[in-house]
């Protein structure tokens, strides 16, 4: 794939796109991930044209200047990263590349991007996949554990963060299966202690969006994993009221980065999905 930037605003970000010539299908990982993460799924996809940032904040894409504060009332004072900056820097990308539609892949954050550009540009999305992603918004238990993450990160806690991140990101099949996949996945996560603070006060501040599900009129699909600690099948299924129509599947034996546990099995279920979208 080849490695390109274009400028929002401040700040340089970073996306690979593939040679393919079929339908445009926008891959957006999940944090604290960056582009690598996709790579083994989309190796096994064929007719599309895979492009793939790295969200602002992570890999080789710059945080940027000038975020807002108080999005996270928790940590008022803490810069935030929002969905919908996240939104914006994709709608840009977009109009860089002239691509006037495509499908879009997303995990965990990256499913909450997609919804946030459902409300805001949905004619640019002729479908959208979410893997080990949900509508909810964050709980009390997730808003205290966010707190949490950003003390740590502010007093320097950011590598035991990350020791913790990948371990419980991880399903424990998957490690068992294979244990190289915790140094591998763990040497991608690079995030600076700025934006794991923005991003930890953007998931936060993220909106309900399962009133936005029942808008969607484009077809669904939806992946979850049963040793998910994040997403469980239950809160998934909520896509199912999406008026596009929904398929979902559920792996029992993968965690919150299925896509890279399992990318065999994800690719074959997304590709017979994707088919219906190849001119």
């Amino acid at each position: 794939m080849n490695s390109k930037s274009y400028i929002v605003g401040a700040a340089r970000l970073h996306y690979l796109e593939g040679a393919g010539g079929g339908v445009p299908v926008i891959f957006l990982h999940p944090t604290p991930l960056d582009h690598f993460y996709w790579f083994p799924l989309i190796n096994h996809l064929s007719n599309v044209r895979a492009i793939v940032p790295d969200l602002r904040g992570h890999g080789a894409s710059e945080l940027g200047t000038n975020l807002p504060t108080g999005g996270f009332v928790r940590v008022p004072d803490a810069l935030t990263l929002t969905m919908a900056q996240l939104a914006s820097d994709i709608v840009v990308l977009l109009d860089h590349l002239a691509v006037r539609e495509a499908v879009f892949v997303g995990c965990s954050i990256g499913g909450y991007v997609m919804l946030e550009l459902w409300r805001r540009d949905p004619e640019r999305m002729r479908g959208l996949a979410f893997i080990c992603s949900k509508p909810q918004p964050d709980i009390e238990a997730n808003f205290i554990k966010r707190a949490d993450t950003i003390a740590k990160a502010r007093v320097g806690g950011r590598e035991e963060l990350f020791d913790g991140m990948v371990q419980a990101s991880i399903g424990a099949s998957a490690r068992a299966r294979r244990p190289s996949i915790v140094p591998e996945l763990r040497s991608r996560m690079v995030l600076t202690s700025e934006a794991i603070v923005a991003v930890q006060a953007g998931l936060a501040a993220r909106p309900d969006s399962v009133p936005t599900v029942s808008t969607i009129r484009v077809p669904v699909f939806g992946i979850s994993g049963g040793e998910d600690f994040a997403v469980s099948p239950v809160e998934i299924e909520a896509f199912r009221s999406a008026p596009g129509g929904c398929e979902l599947h559920a792996l029992a034996d993968a965690g919150h980065f299925a896509a890279y546990e399992q990318p065999e099995k994800v690719s074959a279920l997304l590709a017979a999905w994707l088919h219906q979208f190849i001119d």
